[in-house]
């Protein structure tokens, strides 16, 4: 079967329904040994210094990668995307265009949907029965997460695990559904955590990779993951396009914020950790969530694949501290 790479999450169905395999660039970038190898490559080939890593993550491992075609966001994710892509089509990929309406335009994103599925060879027949048959393992991901902050028996690093994996199912969606299955029964049978501080994580997955075992170091859990949650499509809707319209993460800050201060309540969180990446515009969205947000925040900024830095180790710690 051949691969489809994408660059964040996209309506996966498409590819399943064409007999593809489904890849998220994203999580083969974080998941390597070869993470700041990848990036020096990207800048080795050209790319600026103050380019997001993650953009020169994918850059690198979408050459590395054989895959049939790449669909790029260019609208609902990263203001770079297209400039990766011209790079990336330099080089012979395939590059298919998909984009997610700013205004949240039901038959624009309808369109675009149609449109990506045609140049797939499927229908939304085809499609609709895929996303039928993915209500399954999308109905575990909503226990793994409930299993999180009501019944404390998951960590964030589990949590965060099996939801960003929810973009592509780790190219099998019937393994990953096994696998879900077998740690939830696993998950059950543990003693809850017992952490003094309950926290948010919003913004996008982390370029840290033990940023979430070193807050639980300190006594703090993380018991929402924001943007991995929306990868796994946590809301039970009556169509496959309403679900790609309920899903808030390409739609800007505002679209976010309500779903975001519903889980704060719901899961009693005691304080934010924003996420920003080095040189994205997102940075820009911390105003917004800082003065719509009512509940001690802490801002972390990340640059490079790896572990955290001292700063950012004393500045978690510092923050844990303060709201025990």
């Amino acid at each position: 079967m051949s691969t489809v790479g994408f660059t964040t999450s996209i309506p996966v169905e498409v590819i399943i329904a064409a007999g593809l395999i489904p890849v998220d660039l994203n999580n083969i970038f974080i998941g390597s040994s070869r993470s700041h190898a990848l990036v020096a490559a990207a800048e080795e080939a050209g790319y600026p210094r103050n380019t997001c890593g993650w953009i020169k993550g994918l850059y690198a491992v979408a050459l590395e990668e054989d895959l049939e075609s790449i669909i790029a966001v260019m609208q609902g994710d990263c203001s770079n995307t297209l400039a990766l892509m011209e790079t990336l089509q330099l080089k012979g990929k395939n590059i298919i265009p998909f984009a997610f309406p700013f205004d949240r335009d039901r038959a624009q994103l309808e369109q675009a949907v149609l449109k990506l599925a045609a140049g797939f060879g499927v229908d939304m027949e085809q499609v609709t029965a895929v996303w039928d048959e993915l209500k399954g393992v999308r109905g575990r991901l909503q226990e793994l997460d409930r299993m999180t902050w009501q019944d404390n028996l998951v960590s964030g690093m589990e949590n965060h695990y099996y939801l960003v994996s929810s973009s592509d199912f780790n190219g099998d969606y019937h393994g990953f559904d096994k696998e879900l299955a077998a740690f939830i029964e696993s998950a059950r049978r543990r003693q809850p955590f017992r952490d003094q501080v309950r926290l948010a994580y919003i913004g996008v997955p982390p370029i840290y990779t033990d940023l979430y075992p070193y807050l639980e170091s300190l006594g703090a859990r993380v018991v929402f993951n924001e943007v991995q949650r929306q990868f796994s499509m946590p809301n039970s809707a009556q169509n496959f396009i309403q679900q790609y319209l309920d899903y808030t993460y390409p739609y800007g800050a505002f679209a976010r914020l309500p779903d975001i201060e519903e889980q704060l309540a719901l899961r009693q969180v005691d304080g934010i950790i924003h996420y920003t990446q080095t040189f994205c515009f997102r940075q820009i969205e911390d105003i917004v969530f800082r003065d719509r947000l009512k509940l001690p925040f802490l801002t972390l900024e990340g640059d490079q694949p790896g572990q955290l830095d001292a700063r950012s180790r004393l500045r978690l710690e510092a923050f844990v501290n303060m709201l025990k």
